[in-house]
């Protein structure tokens, strides 16, 4: 399995693409604060890619600048993991590690993710930049993509992306990548909006939070050996269900 499906669908320009190895140094020195962490980056890497730098000199979209963040260039990284990779935690430490904004496309397997994170100032340590909110999408191969994830892959083209400035430009993928979580739960693309942005991520948030409760009050209900106790579980669990089916209704 190889990232060209992917690669492919971001019709990256060829002033824009670098195509240079990063060595696991990077990740370890910049963004592993553990020795878990580092050993994870050493025996879960495979390798990694800069596949192209996004910046006004190759794509004549301006940087963004003001009091939060500052977008200089957009960078896009290919990331091979190994299968005993904890895939998670890796993507977390990739993103910490590179001081711009990331398009990180990692492959485990057959199976294909992408994440983006915006960054901002530090408000702690001056100069330092840290992740703001880390979406990754549900893994997919992207040789024989879902309906919905090929209508997410056409809208990840650099050239069809709004070009007013690289916040915006990579705003584009992060909404595309809410899309396509929500379709992933209802089973239908809706192609986003910079207006709905933010409601559909409180959406997905609350969605992920339910069904996390809902794992956990199933699990503690059958170990239950209270008869009125289970029965209380079991009325939550039905009040939970039925907010799931509304919060599935509004995505």
């Amino acid at each position: 399995m190889s990232f060209a499906p992917i690669i492919n669908a971001l019709a990256m320009t060829p002033e824009t693409r670098v195509e240079e190895r990063v060595p696991k140094k990077l990740f370890v020195e910049n963004g592993a604060p553990t020795a878990g962490d580092k050993r994870q980056i050493n025996e879960g890497i495979s390798e990694v890619l800069w596949q192209a730098a996004l910046k006004p000199a190759n794509l004549g979209v301006p940087i963004f600048r003001d009091a939060v963040r500052e977008y200089l260039e957009v960078v896009v990284l290919t990331a091979h993991f190994r299968s005993t990779a904890k895939t998670a935690r890796l993507v977390e430490l990739i993103h910490r590690a590179i001081p711009y904004p990331v398009l990180l496309i990692s492959l485990t397997g057959n199976m294909a993710s992408l994440s983006v994170a915006h960054k901002r100032w530090s408000q702690g340590e001056a100069g330092k930049v840290v992740i703001e909110e880390l979406r990754v999408t549900a893994p997919f191969r992207p040789d024989a993509p879902t309906a919905e994830e090929a209508q997410f892959l056409a809208r990840l083209s650099v050239v069809g992306l709004p070009q007013g400035d690289l916040f915006v430009l990579y705003q584009s993928w992060v909404d595309s990548i809410l899309a396509l979580e929500a379709a992933q739960i209802t089973g239908a693309f809706r192609p986003p909006t910079p207006e709905n942005s933010a409601v559909l991520r409180e959406q997905l948030d609350a969605h992920g939070q339910a069904v996390r409760e809902l794992a956990a009050l199933r699990a503690q209900a059958e170990k239950e050996t209270q008869l009125n106790r289970r029965v209380e579980l079991n009325l939550t669990i039905k009040r939970l269900e039925a907010r799931i089916a509304e919060l599935v209704q509004n995505l």
